[in-house]
C-alpha cells in the first residue's frame, strides 16, 4: 500500500473508500481477495477488512473479488463476517480450446510488449504445453506465463550490447588473456 506510518494505510483505504461512497457509480473489484485480511493491521491498526465490513453489511460497496478456493478456505471462510458478505462463485479452467482463444486475444499485447511476433503454432504449442506439463497452476494462467517468459527471454537474446560497452568488454577479455599468458 506504500504506507510508512502507523494508520497511514487506514487513512488511505479511508479516503478511497469514500470516493467510492460519494460517486455511488463504481464496482469495486478486489484481485486476491485473500490478501484483505490482515493487510494493514499492525499494532492498534484495524486491518482492510475489517474496515469493508460494515460498509459492504449496509449495501453502501459493490465489490467483486477473486481468489482461490484454497485461499478462499484458508481466509474467507474463517472469517464468518466477511465470508456473509461474500457469495461465492466457482468458475472452471477453460478448456484447451478457449485457452487459445483467449492467448490469441492476448498475442497483440505481448507482442508490443516484448516487442516479438507470436504465431498461431506457438500459442497452440504454450496452452498443450502448460496443460501437460505445468501442474501446480490452472488454465489460462499458466499458458499466458509460457507466453510470457519465452517473449521475454526473445527479446533479451536479441539485444545487444551498446558500442561502448562492446568496445570495454573486448578491453577486459583482451586484459584478461595477456593475464593468462
Amino acid at each position: 500500500a506504500g504506507s510508512r506510518y502507523r494508520g497511514d494505510f487506514e487513512e488511505r483505504l479511508k479516503k478511497v473508500l469514500k470516493e467510492i461512497r460519494t460517486r455511488g457509480d463504481i464496482i469495486l473489484f478486489i484481485d486476491e481477495l485473500h490478501t484483505l485480511v490482515g493487510a494493514g493491521a499492525a499494532e492498534g491498526a484495524i486491518d482492510a477488512a475489517s474496515i469493508l465490513k460494515p460498509m459492504l453489511a449496509r449495501g453502501e460497496l459493490q465489490t467483486i473479488g477473486a481468489t482461490t478456493s484454497d485461499e478462499y478456505r484458508r481466509y474467507l471462510e474463517k472469517d464468518a463476517a466477511l465470508e456473509r458478505r461474500f457469495q461465492k462463485i466457482l468458475v472452471a479452467e477453460p478448456s484447451l480450446s478457449h485457452t487459445i482463444e483467449i492467448l490469441k486475444g492476448l498475442r497483440d499485447r505481448y507482442e508490443a510488449h516484448h516487442r516479438v511476433s507470436i504465431t498461431d503454432s506457438a500459442l497452440v504449442a504454450a496452452a498443450q504445453m502448460a496443460d501437460r506439463y505445468v501442474s501446480d497452476r490452472f488454465l489460462p494462467d499458466k499458458a499466458i506465463d509460457l507466453i510470457d517468459e519465452a517473449g521475454s527471454r526473445m527479446r533479451i537474446r536479441r539485444m545487444t550490447a551498446p558500442p561502448d560497452l562492446r568496445e570495454y568488454d573486448e578491453k577486459i577479455a583482451d586484459v584478461r588473456r595477456e593475464k593468462e599468458s
